[in-house]
C-alpha cells in the first residue's frame, strides 16, 4: 500500500442527520465500515485527503483506527446532486491478498481508420483481482481498426492477475463510419410549420377586428 492511502480515521460516536452536517462543516467525511461478519464501525475520515484518493475508481484505503491497521474498498460514495459535496462514504473490509469482485473502467487508446467513429459500448467490465492491485483501468487500443471492427470482453487484454468476470460475449467497441443524416428538406419543413403557425393567430385577429 503507499502511504498516500494512509488515512486517519476516528470512530465516531454521534450519528444522524445533525451530527453528519457538524461533520462535513468540519471539513470530514461520515464513513461506514463493514464486512467479514464484523460490527460496522461508524467513522469520521478527513474530507481533502479521501477527496483527492477517491477520485480513483476503486479506491483501496489503509485505514488508521486507534493505532491500528485496516485496509477497506471504498464501496459507495454519496454526494449531495447539486453541491457535489460528499455526504457519506461506505466501505469494506478487506486483507492482503484477497480477491475482490470490481467494475473497472475501459479506456480507449490511439485511433479507429480514418472516417470511422469508435462506440465504447462498456464503459466498465467486471474483474476479479487482488484487493491490494486493483487496476485504475482497462486499456483496449483501437488503433487502425476499420468499419464493421468489433472487440468483445474476452478479447481485452486484462491487467496480470486479473480474471474475466463480465460476460465473454459482451461487445466493448463498435467501430462504424457514422450515418449521414439530410437535415436541409426536414429544417426547411420545419421552418415553414413554424411560420404558418405563426401566421395563423395574426389571421384570426385580423378577421375577428373585421367582424367588429
Amino acid at each position: 500500500m503507499d502511504e498516500e492511502n494512509k488515512v486517519v480515521a476516528d470512530p465516531r460516536e454521534t450519528f444522524g442527520k445533525g451530527a453528519a452536517r457538524k461533520i462535513r462543516a468540519a471539513g470530514k467525511i461520515p464513513a461506514v465500515l463493514y464486512g467479514h461478519g464484523t460490527d460496522p464501525q461508524h467513522l469520521t475520515l478527513p474530507g481533502h485527503q479521501v477527496g483527492l484518493l477517491i477520485r480513483k475508481a476503486n479506491a483501496v484505503l489503509d485505514l488508521q483506527i486507534a493505532g491500528k491497521s485496516q485496509i477497506a474498498l471504498v464501496k459507495d460514495v454519496q454526494k449531495d446532486p447539486v453541491h457535489q459535496v460528499i455526504e457519506h462514504i461506505d466501505l469494506i473490509v478487506i486483507r492482503r491478498g484477497e480477491k475482490v469482485q470490481v467494475e473497472v473502467p475501459v479506456h480507449l487508446e490511439g485511433e479507429s481508420y480514418p472516417g470511422t467513429i469508435a462506440d465504447l459500448d462498456a464503459k466498465t467490465l467486471l474483474l476479479e483481482v487482488e484487493a491490494t492491485r486493483i487496476p485504475e483501468n482497462i486499456v483496449v487500443s483501437i488503433e487502425g481498426l476499420e468499419d464493421g471492427s468489433q472487440i468483445h470482453a474476452t478479447e481485452v487484454e486484462l491487467p496480470a492477475g486479473a480474471t474475466l468476470v463480465s460476460d465473454p460475449e459482451t461487445l466493448v467497441v463498435l467501430v462504424h463510419v457514422p450515418q449521414k443524416v439530410d437535415l436541409g428538406e426536414e429544417a426547411a419543413e420545419a421552418a415553414a410549420e413554424e411560420a404558418a403557425e405563426a401566421e395563423a393567430p395574426v389571421a384570426e385577429e385580423a378577421a375577428a377586428e373585421s367582424a367588429e
